[in-house]
């Protein structure tokens, strides 16, 4: 492994070392300020924690976010090597978006000149690039958030999240024994690029398999982040008996001292979890992904009663749709809905810088694909904030982020790094 490719490593694991879960990443923007500056970039440092750092006339600004999800032990992260991945111990990893701050570290080593854009709360709504306000010199701007090498993307999915409560749930009296039931270790996923594989939703399994009973709800907990696919649900409730469970990662647990009287709408809200649309919603034919997609990210039933959902789609319009829809059937169920997170899509366009990224990488892969991602990029507000700019985004393989199967494959930074460092050189002529 040559130098260059020793510092990003180095750096990235600097970077795992200080905690930076969304909306906690402090401490990992100063350390990114300081170590620009000791460098040499100017930088600037906005309200929302986005930081511009600049060396020279560029004619390129390289993109990354530099918060992370943080899934099982996170941010306490053990990164481990394994036949040629590095992963992390029972937490998320953080090479979404780590390894792209990693790889921009290493190159304002070298002193390239080029501009250096690291946004706040990528995973959290995109909350940075929404604030952002600085005016750019370059007329191109490199995207390294995308998971799939030998991939430019040009173009994802809006969002927007649906937040559906009510301020009551009146319980009633029942005297029938208690149960704890929890699903748990199920493998997760990121809910855009891995909704359509089919991965369990721990939400809906818990409630349909309460369903084969005539338990009532107590209460029902499940899902971790709006962005993931629920890995984790439990429930207290009551009934006579449970059925043995056929699904693995169920557990229960009989309770002798639950005082609590069930909810009086369990049956209809148990119904609804357990048939409550979740995945692809419409396919792309032409693009190979999803459309559309929903994901049922959070429930909490109890002292109130609160579902989450993800929406996503690839243009604005089907986004607008979907979403009335699912106002509409949260509302029958008596649910007050209102929007939150809301970010654009940003339309595919193939255009002379695509066409130059494309060019260069064909030197180190033996095929180039072009393609658009079932995912939010900053690159959909970026787009709208920034009209003059011409985007792409690029990036190593990873799997699985979002979840504790997070990992990137060691070779693929080394191949994507020499590729960044040719790039930057092309647009330094």
């Amino acid at each position: 492994m040559n130098q260059e490719i020793s510092r990003v490593f180095e750096h990235f694991e600097k970077i795992a070392s200080i905690p930076h879960c969304s909306k906690e990443a402090e401490g990992l923007r100063d350390h990114l300020v300081d170590f620009a500056r000791r460098q040499g970039y100017g930088v600037e440092v906005d309200p929302a924690g986005n930081i511009l750092a600049k060396k020279g006339h560029p004619r390129l600004c390289l993109q990354a976010h530099y918060d992370m999800v943080c899934v099982g032990r996170a941010p306490e992260i053990e990164t481990v090597e394994e036949k040629g991945w590095l992963k992390a111990v029972d937490s998320s990893l953080g090479a979404d978006n780590g390894i792209a701050v990693a790889m921009m570290m290493a190159l304002m080593e070298e002193g390239v000149e080029a501009e250096f854009l690291w946004t706040a709360d990528e995973e959290v709504g995109l909350i940075g690039a929404k604030a952002l306000e600085f005016r750019f010199e370059s007329p191109y701007l490199l995207n390294l958030d995308n998971e799939m090498e030998g991939v430019i993307l040009i173009g994802c999915a809006g969002g927007v999240d649906l937040v559906a409560g009510k301020a009551d749930c009146p319980r009633a009296e029942k005297k029938l024994p208690a149960w704890r039931v929890e699903v748990s270790g199920l493998p997760g996923g990121h809910s855009g690029v891995d909704i359509d594989k089919k991965i369990p939703n721990a939400i809906k399994v818990l409630a349909q398999y309460l369903l084969k009973s005539d338990a009532k709800l107590v209460s029902f907990e499940g899902g971790e982040r709006r962005n993931s696919i629920p890995v984790h649900a439990e429930a207290v409730v009551r009934c006579s008996e449970l059925p043995t469970p056929e699904e693995k990662g169920i557990h229960i647990e009989r309770l002798e001292n639950e005082v609590r009287g069930v909810l009086e709408e369990s049956e209809t809200l148990l119904r609804f979890l357990a048939t409550a649309p979740h995945g692809v919603v419409k396919a792309h034919g032409e693009l190979g992904i999803p459309e559309s997609s929903l994901n049922l990210a959070r429930v909490e039933l109890g002292v109130e009663c609160r579902i989450e959902y993800s929406l996503r789609a690839m243009s604005d319009e089907e986004l607008e749709a979907l979403a009335q829809r699912m106002e509409g059937m949260l509302e029958r169920y008596g649910f007050e809905v209102r929007r939150e997170e809301a970010y654009p899509a940003w339309k595919p366009e193939i255009n002379d810088f695509t066409r130059a990224v494309a060019e260069v990488m064909e030197r180190h892969f033996d095929s180039v694909r072009i393609r658009a991602i079932h995912a939010g990029l900053e690159c959909g507000i970026l787009a709208q904030k920034y009209p003059q700019l011409k985007m792409a985004s690029i990036g190593p393989t990873i799997e699985h982020p979002h979840s504790t199967r997070e990992r990137v494959k060691i070779a693929s930074v080394k191949r994507t790094y020499k590729l960044l460092r040719e790039l930057v050189a092309s647009f330094s002529e």
